[in-house]
Order: C-alpha cells, then structure tokens, then sequence
C-alpha cells in the first residue's frame, strides 16, 4: 500500500472547523491574550478564533504555525489540515480579527502590524518557542513583518524568541513591485462598489457565487460545486463577516507603502542563513504570479514549488499542498506522531 495516499474522507464543513476551535479573549491595544476576568475589566478586548491541531505540544516542540488567506481565513486550510491529520504539530491555526469565527469589530484599523501582533500573543500565550510558519495569500505580509521584527532582535543583542526557523509563503506577496490583482480582485472590493457587492455576499448566496467566480480564484478547468461555494461564505459571512472583504482590501497598497521594510531579498540576507525560505506558486494565479520569477531572481536561495491550478491552491489541490508542508516540517524538526517525545 502507498503511505502517501490518503483515503477519501468528506470535506470538512464550515461549522465543523469552527467547532473544532476556540475563541478566545484578544487585546489589540496591548496585543495580550487575556484570561476571562482580564477582558472583562479591558475596554476594546476582542474575542480571536484559534484551532490547536497535531501532536500534543511541549516546551521543546517546533510548532507550525499556520497563517491563512483573503478573505477566507482559516477554514481555507480546512482541507489542508484533514489531509494532514495527526501529523506534524502542534499545527496552530490563526484566525486574524475580521476573519471567519473571530470578532468584526466596527471601525478596526486593520493592518498588517496588527495581524503580526495577534500572531506574537498567540506564540506567547502557548509558550512557542520554535516555528516553521505557513501563510497563504496575503498573510505573507504578517510573517514579512514578524521575519523583520525577528531580525530586528538579533541585530540588537536580543533573544529571537519565539524563533522562526523556516517559511513557506503561498500565492502572496513577497515583493511591492510584484503584484498583479486584477480589476475584479482586491481593487474593485476596495471601492465603493466593493461595498454594495460585500452587502449582496452577506444577504445572498448568489450574490457571493456571482463574485467570487469574477473574482478568477481558481483555474479555467476547475469548478467549485454549490457545496464548496455555500461553505466558503458560511466561512466568509459568519459573524456578519463580509465587509471585512472591503475593510482590509487595502493590503497590497499598504504593502507598497512599506516596500522597503517588507522585501523579502533584504530580509533574507540580513537573516543570513538563519531562516529556510520555501516560496510556492499556482501555474495559473492571476494575483501574484510575478512574485515567482522575483523570488528566483532576488533570493537564491529560497526553494521554489509550482502548483497546477489557480489561486487557491487551498480548493483545488489541499493534497498537494499538504504533502508539502508535511515535507517542510518534518525537515525542520515538527514533530509527528511517530516522532512525537522521542
């Protein structure tokens, strides 16, 4: 038998990846995890959706730290993480505020800085020590500004503690003068049509079919099924979650206003070996595919890896996607369970 092959189980819904987490209280001004007595004394405290999976985690492991896509946040990597299963891990999920089970709140300033932060009190909170982090999409940014602030630290005689250790950054951006988003993505949400579109995905499911076929997520030969696409906005809408679409469409703009600070050739050589680079790439994305030929270009030494389809590299090919990750953790020292305590 091929241990590679996974038997066939049914997609995870989106009210099943939601249960299997939790929400837990946030403070975006101290960027803490609080305990329950905490936030209720903490004007502005948040409450942010996480999802422990893998091996049970100790003071030595090497978490994987899993960061995810626009607009789908974390259930994006629902069938990623049943194809993974038990192994590796400790794998945590982040859910960014605005996203999926965590809060919306009104008038939030969303921002990379801010997703960084949530990301650094999860770290703390659980006591990571060591990461390799996966991100899809748009929380390449996040981890370009944690892999700087990482750099930062040990320029300054600090300790790089929690410690980066490898990164597989997919279908995001790397560098400012890469992106490609087309009309119907990122530019159009940002407008006020963005607005009256995000409203049609709250109040209808044709509305949000309507959309996010325009929107040139997945490749000229693939087609979501009705389920697949009722599960994405029950993911996107929960919580009355679809304005954040237009909220914080802002990112490719930000990422350009601090090209310099978040270039990963420059992070990279003044990281100077201490961190592995993985970059991945759909054959088919409309989004970011300049982002390939520059990481080639501009850092040497990163891997690359192709994926067939389009954008969502997450939908249309989980089990390719898995094996890689399975591949990059192990080779970094996340645990699976055949490894776990030894």
């Amino acid at each position: 038998m091929d241990r590679n092959k996974t038997a066939y189980q049914a997609p995870v819904t989106a009210a099943e990846w939601f249960a299997g987490g939790q929400r837990i209280p946030y403070d975006p001004g101290s960027a803490r995890v609080l305990t329950e007595e905490a936030a209720a004394a903490t004007p502005g405290a948040l409450r942010v959706f996480e999802r422990v999976s893998g091996a049970e985690p100790d003071a030595d492991a090497v978490w994987l730290t899993m960061l995810p896509g626009f607009p789908d946040g974390s259930y994006g990597w629902a069938q990623v993480d049943r194809i993974l299963g038990d192994g590796p891990g400790p794998r945590l999920y982040v859910e960014p505020v605005g996203q999926g089970d965590s809060d919306k709140p009104r008038d939030y300033r969303y921002s990379t800085i801010e997703r960084a932060n949530l990301v650094e009190a999860l770290w703390r909170h659980h006591g990571v020590r060591r990461t390799v982090v996966a991100t899809f999409d748009y929380t390449s940014l996040a981890l370009l500004e944690l892999l700087r602030r990482q750099q930062e630290r040990t320029a300054s005689g600090g300790s790089a503690v929690p410690a980066i250790t490898a990164v597989f950054m997919v279908n995001g951006g790397l560098f400012a003068d890469a992106h490609t988003h087309p009309w119907q993505g990122t530019p159009l949400l940002r407008s006020p049509l963005g607005t009256l579109a995000m409203r049609g995905w709250q109040r209808s499911q044709r509305a949000f079919d309507t959309g996010w076929q325009q929107a040139r997520m997945y490749s000229r030969g693939y087609h979501p099924t009705p389920a697949e696409l009722g599960e994405l906005r029950a993911a996107i809408t929960r919580r009355d979650g679809a304005m954040f679409a237009h909220n914080a469409a802002g990112f490719v703009g930000e990422h350009r206003r601090h090209a310099q600070r978040w270039d990963l050739a420059a992070i990279a050589r003044n990281l100077d070996g201490t961190v592995a680079f993985y970059v991945g790439g759909s054959e088919e994305d409309p989004y970011e595919h300049r982002q390939i030929p520059a990481a080639r270009e501009r850092v040497p030494g990163a891997q690359i890896l192709i994926f067939p389809g389009g954008h969502l590299t997450t939908g249309e090919h989980p089990d390719l996607l898995a094996a890689a990750i399975r591949d990059i953790a192990a080779r970094h020292g996340v645990a699976t369970p055949a490894t776990a305590g030894r």
